[in-house]
């Protein structure tokens, strides 16, 4: 491997400092999202990481009910699911909307969890228009001390 790309074990981080490089040669501007991302305008936009302990999301989903956000996980996929109600539609028959770049309607994002995510214990919240889901991570992949006799 090139000097600049120093072996991480996590390709998605190679690849993305791969991408940054080539950003720079060819003098583009950075790309809004990485190879971990969906593409700009995806609803609602999530950021994913981890802690020792956790597997941490947090979904930025503005201008919802919360009793219509469903937050389910089956075989390893976390899925983000609700509606939006239009701020339009009580006056969209009396105006005309030339310009709606607020997304509303019903929405489903798929995220796919490590491994390691322990699907029993899991913690959602929804404030201030931002979702927080913390997943623990299951006992069985944390390391742990052996003693030796």
């Amino acid at each position: 491997m090139n000097g600049s790309l120093r072996q991480t074990g996590d390709v998605f981080q190679d690849f993305a400092r791969l991408q940054h490089q080539l950003n720079q040669i060819f003098g583009r501007s950075p790309a809004s999202h990485s190879i971990r991302a969906l593409a700009q305008g995806s609803f609602p936009a999530v950021n994913v990481g981890k802690t020792p302990e956790t597997i941490e999301i947090v979904a930025f989903a503005p201008g919802i009910d919360s009793k219509s956000l469903e937050v389910t996980i089956d075989k390893g996929l976390l899925i983000i699911a609700g509606q939006r109600q239009s701020e339009l539609s009580g006056i969209a028959k009396t105006a005309s909307v030339y310009a709606n770049e607020r997304f509303s309607g019903a929405f489903r994002r798929v995220i796919s969890l490590p491994d390691d995510a322990d699907a029993n214990r899991i913690e959602a919240t929804y404030r201030d228009g931002i979702l927080r889901i913390t997943i623990a991570k299951s006992e069985a992949s944390k390391p742990r001390r052996i003693s030796v006799h």
